[in-house]
Parts: C-alpha cells; structure tokens; sequence
C-alpha cells in the first residue's frame, strides 16, 4: 500500500465521522480538545494535513521560524535558500586546508560519505556548531552588507 493509498483510505475514514468522531479523532492527533467553533469540513482538512505530515514530513524548520515570527508581530528575515543542483560542489577553504562538497539528489557527499545537511559537514570541518549554508557561503549575512 502506498502513502497516497493510506490518506485516500484516512480521508474516507473521516468523510464517514460525524462531529463528536471528529472531535474524538481531533483529539488523538493534536493532543487536545479541538475548538467548538471549527466546522466539520475544517476540522477533516487539518486531520488529513496532520496525516500527510506523519508521512511525508512537517513544515520545514525555517517556514515555522517565518510563522513564528509573524504571528509575535514580526517581519520574518527574508534569506532565500539557493536551489542546488544534484552536480554543483561547493568549495570552502577553512584554516588553510580546501574541502569539496559534492552536491547529490540524497544530501551532500563529503569524505567519502552522504550527509543529509550542510551544518552537519560543518561541524565535521570546523567541530562547531555552523549554519552549514553559512558557512559554505550560501546565505548573506545579516548586517555586512555581504
């Protein structure tokens, strides 16, 4: 059974819930009660939505920092993530020695292995915590001009 298969077959699950089903499936997912207020059609949408998440993946981490920082009253930091292709290498020299990142369609291969994240092969280079687009230069940094 595929993943699509499994949310078809969760969407019909709720389409056959009444509201007292829904608040009951609500609760399950989200750990509490859902507001009285949320109509039956949204609250399917938003169990569907936290359904696809559990399978493919949630919000990714700097959507959810963006959110956060408009709903504190905030104007998000707009750094827009470089598309990188499966083929590209990043080049970085760091305390004298030269270090070659390839860039594949499963992460980044470097020393002879795939890494899922750049800051991850920065902390291998350096034995520091580093924003990995950072420190590979991806990214300008906030202030410098750069």
């Amino acid at each position: 059974m595929t993943d699509s298969d499994k949310i078809t077959i969760r969407m019909s699950e709720l389409s056959e819930l009444d509201r007292s089903g829904l608040r009951v499936a609500w609760q399950k997912a989200f750990a509490n009660a859902p507001p009285h207020f949320l109509s039956m059609l949204f609250m399917r949408k938003a169990l569907i939505w936290d359904e696809q998440c559990k399978l493919y993946g949630g919000v990714p981490a700097n959507l959810k920092r963006a959110l956060k920082a408009v709903a504190d009253g905030k104007t998000p930091r707009a750094v827009p993530a470089p598309a990188l292709r499966p083929g590209t290498q990043l080049i970085r020299e760091w305390n004298g020695r030269r270090y070659q990142i390839d860039v594949t369609k499963d992460g980044y291969w470097y020393n002879g292995g795939n890494h899922k994240s750049l800051s991850a092969i920065a902390l291998l280079i350096t034995g520091t915590t580093w924003s990995g687009p950072r420190f590979f230069g991806l990214t300008r940094v906030t202030g410098t001009g750069r």
